[in-house]
């Protein structure tokens, strides 16, 4: 597969240089069209921080972020980062649908029609297609984050990031949100980097597995992800290599420092 992302020997530092805190060392690591990759590491390594320098919202001190082979400065066209916190991203006086609608605001050669049917696809997708008329804080909090992954997919980008998108929801909502994202993910192609603390849904979902250092953040390792597709909720969290591949991560991540 071609490669859509390269991060070649990012680095950053916070701070004035006397006082300077090198949150990430040198990290290389790359995402190939289709592929859905995820970061863990041990608390305060600077995972987020790493996924927000490939959106363009923070600069690299040293390295460079390559998309489709042109270098990221800016929030680059087509890359939609999904918040931790949906209830921060959701507009609370704004309906499901304008909320959904507001993702790809910028898509001006959409009549009016055409724009109600795209928030209905993808709403329907979600399986929200009957809440539209709602306002957000109508619904649960699994129902909010399906609305920011509708208008995520609505933007039709090429990649999807994931902050760890799924921690602030109970654990069953975690179970069905996962394979709602599988799901979409089949359907649409796309290709998505997620940035998680938790190793079960890091190997549940990925091809790969990018293991973080402390900080200063390197890579320390990436894993090949054995675990067959299609993956099912219980079944495929009792397959021996699930258990061994999270046996390993986990073991890594617990050594001390």
């Amino acid at each position: 597969m071609a490669e859509l992302l390269e991060i070649e020997r990012v680095g950053k530092t916070f701070g004035a240089p006397a006082e300077a805190i090198v949150a990430i060392r040198s990290v290389d690591l790359s995402v190939a069209k289709g592929e859905f990759v995820s970061i863990v590491g041990p608390s305060g390594c600077g995972k987020s921080t790493l996924l927000q320098i490939v959106a363009g919202l923070v600069p690299a001190s040293a390295g460079e972020v390559r998309l489709e082979g042109q270098a990221v400065t800016a929030p680059p066209t087509g890359v939609v980062y999904l918040f931790q916190q949906y209830s921060r991203s959701l507009l609370p006086w704004l309906s499901v649908e304008k909320n959904v609608r507001f993702g790809f605001s910028h898509a001006r050669s959409l009549s009016p029609r055409e724009a109600e049917e795209r928030c209905v696809h993808y709403l329907d997708m979600v399986g929200l297609a009957d809440f539209r008329r709602r306002y957000p804080w109508e619904l649960s909090g699994g129902m909010q984050q399906r609305v920011a992954i509708a208008r995520a997919l609505a933007a039709e980008p090429r990649m999807l990031l994931l902050d760890e998108p799924f921690s602030s929801v109970d654990a069953l909502t975690r179970l069905e949100l996962h394979g709602l994202i599988l799901e979409l993910w089949h359907k649409t192609g796309l290709t998505i980097l997620l940035v998680t603390h938790d190793v079960e849904e890091a190997v549940y979902l990925s091809d790969r597995i990018a293991l973080l250092t402390r900080r200063p953040a390197q890579v320390a390792e990436v894993f090949a992800n054995a675990l067959p597709r299609p993956r099912k909720p219980v079944e495929s969290r009792e397959d021996p290599r699930f258990l061994e591949l999270r046996h390993e991560l986990l073991t890594r991540l617990l050594q001390p420092a």
